[in-house]
């Protein structure tokens, strides 16, 4: 493929985030891959690092030179537990369980993140995409406008339209089942803000269905209409369109017979899935058949940026997701 290619744009990933020099939080310091990413983004000046350490870790463990904060001993946990008790809408926390949880570190580096002391948040090595999502949405909340949290695959494609290799957005593929139109609405603005961001070219929003400008009916169908309307009113600069057919998005040979009218068709790199299904399904084929690199799932829609990691996440994959997060947190 181009596995040389997504060497190419995880270099070029690494190569922005460095000019940020945005401070990250880690709040799995017990877990030896972390340990290894963050002291390699510490020599590399990828990210400006931070370690938040829990109970039981000691801190000869941890790598010389990067800073560490201990959640037992700082001066933050005590609003944090007030703050907790604000924050935690339908349900009351006992003091006990405020205290508890103001130590957990992923809830003590969302709260960082929340109050602006780090710029972003990546775990997910250890806990569980839930816990992540949970104090993610809990505590920092999504993005003025936006009421949907999705998420993103930025996938490293083989050239297919022109000799050289290509970085399409899949969304959303991993949080969101069976969106709404107006969700749908919020995963594709997300995804072109993001876009902006991590890729650094001007975005182009395919809505995906099995019908292209009225070549079939049904209910998702009507829906993605729906949300293409939305999104051209809230955001009347973007170029986007739909509903149009996967190949009519991508192919210009194939959108000047189905779609000539249309400015996006044949020429999208962002692909808006109408469903989970469909979004899951179609990355995971395009990275196994169609040898694309896969990197993600990136949260997307949030105020600042805290990101998932898989729990069976190499040490490399730890530095992308961080530069990632570093450059989302980049104002526009």
């Amino acid at each position: 493929m181009g596995h040389r290619s997504s060497e190419d744009f995880v270099a070029r990933l690494r190569h922005r985030a460095a000019a940020e020099r945005k401070r990250i939080a880690f709040p799995e310091s017990s877990d030896p891959r972390v340990l290894q990413a963050v002291e390699a983004l510490h020599a590399e000046g990828i990210v400006s690092p931070v370690l938040i350490r829990g109970p039981g870790i000691a801190a000869s463990r941890l790598p010389a030179g990067v800073p560490v904060i201990d959640t037992r001993d700082s001066e933050q946990t005590e609003p944090l537990v007030a703050s907790l008790h604000d924050r935690r809408r339908g349900r009351r926390v006992s003091d006990a369980e405020a205290e508890a949880l103001a130590r957990d570190p992923l809830i003590f580096a969302n709260d960082l993140v929340r109050h602006g002391e780090v710029d972003g948040c990546v775990a997910g090595c250890v806990y569980t995409t839930a816990e992540v999502m949970r104090a993610a949405l809990w505590l920092v909340g999504p993005m003025e406008g936006v009421r949907t949290v999705s998420s993103a695959f930025y996938m490293v494609t083989p050239p297919f339209r022109g000799d050289q290799s290509e970085v399409l957005t899949f969304t959303d593929c991993a949080v969101v089942r069976y969106p709404t139109a107006e969700q749908l609405a919020d995963i594709g603005i997300a995804a072109a803000q993001d876009r902006r961001r991590i890729v650094g070219d001007t975005p182009v929003v395919a809505f995906l269905s099995f019908s292209t400008t009225g070549s079939a009916e049904g209910e998702s169908v009507s829906r993605v209409r729906e949300a293409v309307a939305l999104v051209r009113s809230r955001v009347p600069e973007l170029a986007v369109d739909g509903e149009l057919q996967g190949d009519a998005a991508l192919v210009a040979a194939v959108a000047h017979r189905k779609a000539p009218a249309s400015s996006v068709a044949g020429n999208a790199n962002i692909l808006v899935f109408p469903a989970l299904d469909s979004g899951n399904i179609s990355y995971k084929l395009v990275e196994r058949i169609g040898r694309s690199a896969a990197i993600g799932p990136i949260l997307q829609g949030l105020a600042r940026p805290c990101n998932d990691l898989s729990r069976g996440a190499s040490a490399d994959d730890i530095i992308n997701v961080a530069a990632v997060t570093a450059l989302q947190a980049h104002p526009f």
